[in-house]
């Protein structure tokens, strides 16, 4: 029976009532290529959901497919725990390659879990093994993931509800967020104000803080509604951070892997953190999971952190020819010509329509922040989140065959994850869904 319905049904009833994706996009996938999947029916979608920006390349990259079929076919090991193999060998050759050259030249790397929350854990347990101490600092509006430590320095508060007793010891700090300044302020006032919070709070023996064990940001918050750190910010962070000897860790798991248009997003500030937390599109569309960070930290002793699935050697190989496609200076350069015209785009319908609050992003990581512009409006006169308007665009989107998340406050922001390599055709018929779902909502406002 091959409908849509068949399949959703037979979900509910086996699959535990924490999936979420099927209750916005109820469809079974059974083709994908490149920029598009088919459900069941036929039905053709553009995906900007992308594996939560996974599939760097897009669905069944040829050149990736090949390397997996050459892999499966050779004979090789498909799983070898931490154990050396020439597919991990030039995985973490390829890898080095990638990385700043002041970064690469003091860098060990740890395998970790295959999701990118197990990088997380893996990151405070190395900082606070190397340091001795036990705080983590992290910054509101962050998302690193729903282990209990991952969950602990996340933002979100709807994942803590039901959850007693999460890692404790996590400071949270005010994130510049221009649109909703949590200074109050917005611009560069704001920006100004988050760092002198921050590094008086920090410097200050009164303040209540003990030094930490590290400091952990996105350098452009993902789920948090696609807010990119300013570049100020995040050298005061890496200065700051410098000065009192604390491990500066750069959650680079979405935002990573080419998608700003630089390999890594910490690169637009010239800043080298102390690690770097990498997993999504890091496999090649593959489960894989690594922290990057300075030899000064590698204080671990055997077994320190470990995980079965951690040798994934599928996801090496594929991991590799990613790495080496997305690090092209010609394949960024076209990541950052297509989100500049994305941006123009999308300010262009800000400015045509009421419903639209912000627009904002790097490259190929973009957020819409959707408002009831009849509602109320916070102490800045700004006009409140609104999830209720994201989703009718949201599923407007989806009828018209565009598959895209929301995130951010409220679940406010519909989030652009797609692949880097999307053809500039199914980047503007994405985008002109996206326009008519959006001009309809806001006739009914």
């Amino acid at each position: 029976m091959n409908t849509n319905k068949y399949f959703i049904d037979r979900q509910d009833n086996f699959e535990s009532s924490a999936r979420s994706y099927p209750r916005k996009f109820p469809i079974a996938i059974a083709k994908a290529k490149g920029s598009w999947v088919e459900d069941v029916e036929g039905n053709r979608y553009i995906d900007f959901l992308n594996g939560a920006g996974t599939l760097a390349l897009g669905h069944n990259d040829d050149e990736v497919n090949q390397a997996l079929v050459d892999m499966i076919q050779s004979g090789a090991p498909l799983h070898a725990l931490d154990l050396s193999t020439p597919a991990k060998d030039r995985f973490v050759e390829t890898l080095f390659s990638i990385l700043p050259k002041e970064f690469a030249a003091n860098a060990k790397v740890q395998f970790c879990s295959p999701s990118g929350t197990d990088a997380t854990d893996a990151a405070i347990k190395l900082c606070k093994t190397a340091t001795g101490r036990g705080n983590i600092i992290a910054f509101s509006g962050g998302y690193h993931g729903m282990s209990h430590g991952g969950m602990a320095l996340t933002g979100n508060l709807t994942s803590k509800k039901k959850v007693a007793n999460v890692m404790p010891g996590v400071q949270f700090m005010p994130y510049p967020y221009s649109y909703r300044c949590p200074m109050g302020l917005g611009g560069e006032a704001g920006t100004k104000a988050c760092i002198s919070y921050f590094e008086r709070l920090l410097k200050d023996p009164e303040s209540g803080i003990v030094r930490p064990a590290a400091v952990i940001l996105e350098p452009i918050q993902g789920e948090g509604g696609v807010i990119p750190a300013p570049v100020e910010f995040l050298q005061a962070v890496r200065r700051i951070t410098k000065e009192l000897g604390i491990p500066m860790i750069c959650d680079e798991i979405q935002c990573g892997m080419g998608r700003s248009g630089k390999v890594f997003a910490f690169e637009h500030a010239g800043i080298i953190p102390d690690v770097v937390l990498i997993s999504k599109a890091l496999g090649g569309s593959q489960p894989m999971s690594v922290i990057v960070y300075n030899k000064d930290l590698d204080k671990w002793e055997a077994g320190a952190h470990a995980g079965t699935f951690r040798g994934n050697q599928l996801a090496m190989v594929a991991g590799t020819v990613m790495m080496k496609r997305i690090s092209d200076p010609k394949f960024l350069a076209d990541v950052t010509r297509k989100g500049e015209y994305m941006m123009t785009r999308l300010n262009k319908l800000k400015g045509e329509v009421s419903i639209i609050g912000d627009v904002r992003g790097k490259g190929l990581m973009t957020g819409i922040e959707f408002i009831d512009p009849n509602g109320p409006k916070d102490v800045m006169g700004v006009p409140e989140p609104c999830g209720t308007v994201a989703a009718r665009v949201q599923q407007l989107c989806f009828k018209y065959g565009l598959i895209m998340e929301k995130g951010g406050r409220n679940g406010s922001v519909m989030r652009c994850l797609c692949a880097l390599n999307i053809p500039d055709e199914d980047l503007d018929k994405a985008l002109s869904i996206f326009e008519k779902a959006v001009r309809e909502v806001d006739a009914d406002v």
